[in-house]
């Protein structure tokens, strides 16, 4: 595929959230939708880190981006972003559902639940539920779910995960999370397309690249082995995050099929975006529905 950001098309008058925009992916992900036009709100926790990325933006696009203070690790801060982001725009063509935490050591989120599946999923589940009504207000509403190769790791996800209730191991944990978000993506697509709705689910992962991602797991630079063989293999292997972005990018404006999964080319670490396969437990059906409904119930929300 000979893609590049030059075939982003015009996106004037469209109306984009991403999520954990202050550095890395989500920054290059929000540069890029500014640049052609979209209006862009950058969603993220730290209020600080906010200003600076809405600066650094503006200074880059000329274009300034608006800022929704957003805690996916808290599902009543998801609640409030939700409702804050209502009152102030009409419809939502574009959620970009990316931030993430990778590998922390054992934490719960302000709800109990394991930090990974409660931050990379429950959040972004509670996110897009609460902003559906917004979302199918616009034309051609899409929701692109952020993935990485890692959920390949592991081939379930139990409600027991959902709390650690059979222990925590951290990389299980992330690769839980990354699973559970290509599920997600396919249940939303599939009661999207049951329900009559023209929404768009499609999923991206952005293969091996250097972001602020890799700083919520091991701590780079100290004595720990597992942390400095990350820190090489970043250096050696991974692509930038700008390239990283750009899976998500083309799932986010290009003409895709609704449920699709898109990542690097080269063996899925680097390179142009290409449509890529899921594990088979991503594309279990019934797997899928039985997340969906413990995320229902866990979040006490749902939609379609």
């Amino acid at each position: 595929m000979s893609w590049s950001t030059s075939d982003i098309p015009d996106l004037t008058g469209r109306r984009a959230l991403v999520t954990g925009a202050n550095s890395g992916l989500g920054y290059e992900t929000a540069l890029e939708l500014l640049k052609h036009g979209a209006e862009v709100t950058i969603a993220a926790r730290n209020p600080e880190k906010s200003e600076q990325a809405a600066a650094k933006l503006k200074a880059a696009t000329g274009e300034e981006p608006d800022i929704l203070a957003l805690d996916l690790a808290d599902l009543a801060s998801v609640e409030d972003a939700a409702k804050s982001l209502s009152a102030s725009q009409d419809s939502l063509d574009l959620l970009i559902n990316n931030a993430g935490v990778m590998a922390p050591p054992f934490r719960q989120t302000a709800d109990g639940f394991e930090l990974q599946l409660g931050t990379n999923h429950l959040g972004h589940f509670a996110l897009t539920a609460r902003l559906l009504p917004l979302l199918h207000k616009a034309k051609n509403p899409r929701v692109v779910t952020v993935s990485s190769f890692m959920h390949k790791t592991v081939n379930t996800v139990r409600q027991a995960d959902l709390r650690a209730e059979n222990g925590y191991a951290k990389w299980d944990a992330y690769g839980r999370s990354k699973l559970a978000n290509l599920l997600f993506m396919s249940e939303l697509d599939r009661r999207a397309r049951a329900a009559g709705s023209n929404l768009v689910s499609v999923g991206s992962h952005p293969g091996y690249a250097r972001t602020h991602l890799q700083s919520s797991g091991p701590q780079l630079g100290g004595a720990n082995l597992e942390a400095r063989l990350l820190a090489i293999g970043t250096s050696l292997v991974a692509q930038s995050a700008a390239a990283g972005a750009w899976p998500s990018l083309y799932a986010a404006t290009a003409p895709v099929p609704s449920g699709s999964y898109y990542g690097p080319s080269f063996f899925e670490f680097r390179g142009k975006p290409k449509l890529v396969h899921p594990s088979k437990a991503a594309q279990d059906p019934q797997l899928a529905q039985q997340l969906w409904a413990w995320s229902v119930e866990a979040t006490g929300v749902d939609a379609f």
